[in-house]
């Protein structure tokens, strides 16, 4: 442990982030790293429905809105910021972003704050982004999570490359980053009350005033936004209650190999967090840096898959719901969690199944989008993306796209019904 230590004190972290990081490898060591399987949760049946609740817009006067904004996309092949990606006609999310607030401005005369959770990787990069596209505000636009060593399985440093030894430690560092870097106290001074946080990449992801004033009435600390799992969420996290009746979110890291068949159970288990989280300001306390521990196993040099595997200790912010005391959740519809997560989405973004309202705001003109599998052989990368997809082609009448091989989409083409298109 002592190496760490001094690793992290040459690297500038505080005494508290590195208390916090040595808490993390000390659990994960004596094998305590969290599972939760089926037999100590319960399904969620029934929960407030967003769209029934009542709105109260006078509360986004005291609401800030704040965007993770630390990847890198690197498993679509990306190389800098993910938020620099064009996703719709022509535009970045940065783009789109930026046109939403113009709008919500347009409307209600007022903006509230807009903030970045940003990684070391992200920062430069995105102020030069925002810089160009005229954003600015008298509050700090920014705030850095933390960074962290990554380990071995024994707890120790790896031996390699500098520049591979450093990682985040997942977007449930944000409570701690809040805490120690100073920006909670600037936003009590302007007025803020209520944070609303979500990723860059989705588009979905818009001020709405019924949640906070659904918090406010109800004495909650923290609010989740969930959904329906579909066919395609089988993997994602799902929420469900604890033997004693509080909320918990499940990751899939966290379920028991016995119990997956269980977790991908899409009628039992109903909801899965779409990281569009409410969250009352003074109430963030220490005690939400005690996020349950996730961890990845990865190889220190990612484009390296030959390189020492090493350890990475992540935890994610919805994690809180079951930590806090005053916490909810709410159901929302499907166009409130539009991610970009591979190509496939970004097909579908990019197809004529969505348009780009006045208001910045992504507008589905289907009920149900067709599922899309792209061969990740030739597509999974934007670069191979770029080259063979010329044209998005039309899915309006489609229900499913498979595509099979090296296939090139090209202007023109329309597809219906279930279309499988293969290389000969």
């Amino acid at each position: 442990m002592n190496s760490i230590k001094q690793a992290m004190r040459e690297k500038g972290c505080s005494p508290e982030q590195i208390r916090r990081f040595c808490s993390r490898v000390e659990q994960f060591l004596n094998d305590s790293a969290g599972e939760i399987p089926e037999s100590e949760i319960q399904p969620v049946r029934d929960i407030p429905k967003l769209k029934e609740l009542e709105t109260n817009p006078e509360i986004l006067g005291r609401t800030a809105v704040i965007k993770l904004n630390g990847g890198l996309g690197t498993s679509m092949g990306l190389q800098g910021p993910k938020g620099l990606l064009e996703v719709k006609n022509g535009k970045d999310f940065y783009a789109i972003l930026l046109e939403q607030r113009r709008y919500f401005r347009k409307v209600h005369d007022f903006q509230p704050p807009l903030i970045f959770m940003n990684s070391f990787n992200t920062e430069e990069e995105t102020r030069a982004r925002l810089t160009a596209l005229g954003f600015e505000q008298d509050l700090p636009w920014s705030f850095l999570q933390s960074q962290v060593p990554k380990i071995t399985e024994e707890g120790e440093l790896p031996e390699g490359p500098e520049e591979y030894a450093w990682c985040p430690p997942g977007h449930g560092d944000i409570y701690a980053s809040l805490l120690d870097g100073g920006l909670l106290e600037k936003l009590r001074a302007e007025g803020i009350r209520y944070l609303f946080v979500s990723n860059i990449d989705n588009l979905g992801a818009v001020l709405d005033s019924r949640a906070p004033a659904y918090m406010e009435r109800e004495g909650l600390s923290f609010l989740m936004e969930v959904t329906r799992r579909g066919e395609n969420d089988r993997k994602g996290g799902h929420l469900a209650r604890s033997k004693s009746g509080g909320l918990l979110l499940r990751e899939v890291a966290q379920c028991p190999k016995s119990d997956l068949e269980e977790f991908q159970n899409i009628e039992k288990h109903r909801f899965f967090n779409t990281n569009n989280l409410w969250i009352a300001l003074d109430d963030i306390d220490e005690s939400w840096t005690e996020l349950p521990l996730i961890v990845n196993r990865k190889p220190l040099i990612p484009q390296d898959k030959s390189s020492q595997q090493v350890v990475q200790l992540e935890q994610a912010m919805g994690a809180a719901i079951g930590i806090v005391g005053r916490a909810g959740a709410v159901e929302v519809e499907r166009d409130r969690f539009l991610p970009v997560k591979t190509t496939n989405e970004l097909l579908l973004l990019r197809s004529d199944l969505y348009r780009l309202t006045e208001a910045g705001n992504l507008e589905a003109r289907t009920e149900r989008p067709p599922k899309v599998s792209l061969d990740p052989k030739y597509f999974k990368m934007i670069q191979d993306y770029n080259k063979r997809v010329e044209s998005v082609p039309s899915l309006m009448n489609c229900e499913s796209l498979t595509v099979e091989g090296p296939v090139t989409l090209h202007q023109g083409l329309d597809l219906e019904g279930h279309a499988h298109l293969r290389a000969d």
